[in-house]
């Protein structure tokens, strides 16, 4: 049965943030909070999960993988980074039939040059705008039910007008989202809001070119939702960091001033109520 709660919340018109997920236990705690939509960010699933930049070196079956774990592990819809679709045009088809068969909500591709780049570092080269129409159009034509989002990298070599004419041309292309990445200011976010007319989507990546808004502001500006890729990852980094200081200088596995969340709980939360009951059912 095709998730519809994407596309319910775009139709309502009413203003969502979605978290960024970079592992299953961030996956299980969004699940215990209580959202329903998540995002698979493909620069932090690739940093917990093969410790490699986000820099065009994981391919389409080890993303595939990742998504798809994050998909049985997770009860939100799930929209799911892509990068530039794998490839050419087979490949592009061939992403979205395996993230679509995977329960992927909505699919996200970059118009970047292959090897693709985190859209907040240097050194981005695009394709050009009539390469990235025809893998929008492809995508379009291929899927099912699942949602395109077309995501444009053109604002630091192109500047504005690059990324509004090349969002414009993905959205006639068949793109259902636009995501006008690393904009460098407000005023840059709302005219983007402004003139285009399909929903757009932000990216408040914490330590990245865009300002971090609250998610007032960004209603305010005319976004449709908002992705937080990095907040689970880097607040989870400086904690473990924290942690393993305090083990190493002073042998203190379980420190009085720092959160630790209950581990029966945790057990729970991953499945192991249902090992314990098999174990009770069938265990000699």
């Amino acid at each position: 049965m095709t998730d519809t709660r994407l596309k319910d919340k775009l139709a309502a018109g009413d203003f969502f943030v979605v978290p960024g997920i970079h592992d299953m236990i961030a996956a299980v705690m969004a699940d215990r909070v209580g959202f329903d939509i998540v995002y698979g960010s493909g620069y932090w699933l690739t940093a917990s999960g093969l410790g490699l930049p986000d820099a065009g070196l994981v391919s389409y079956t080890q993303m595939l993988d990742r998504m798809s774990t994050l998909k049985k592990t997770s009860k939100a819809a799930l929209i799911a980074d892509a990068d530039t679709g794998f490839g050419g045009l087979l490949n592009v088809a061939h992403t979205v039939k395996g993230y679509e068969a995977a329960g992927v909500s909505a699919i996200q591709i970059e118009d970047q040059e292959f090897p693709k780049k985190c859209g907040h570092t240097p050194y981005k080269r695009l394709v050009p705008i009539e390469d990235m129409v025809r893998k929008i159009e492809v995508a379009a034509d291929t899927r099912e039910d699942m949602l395109i989002i077309a995501r444009t990298d053109a604002r630091q070599s192109e500047g504005m007008d690059g990324t509004l004419r090349r969002m414009e041309a993905y959205a006639k292309a068949g793109a259902d989202i636009l995501f006008p990445e690393a904009l460098t200011s407000e005023e840059e976010m709302r005219k983007a809001c402004e003139d285009l007319d399909k929903p757009v989507m932000a990216n408040m990546a914490n330590g990245g070119l865009t300002p971090m808004l609250k998610a007032d502001v960004l209603r305010d500006i005319g976004y449709a939702f908002s992705i937080y890729p990095s907040l689970t990852s880097l607040i989870a980094a400086s904690a473990i960091e924290t942690a393993l200081i305090r083990l190493r200088d002073e042998g203190d596995g379980e420190p009085a001033d720092m959160d630790m969340f209950d581990f029966k709980t945790f057990c729970g939360l991953i499945g192991f109520e249902e090992v314990w009951d098999f174990e009770k059912k069938w265990a000699d």
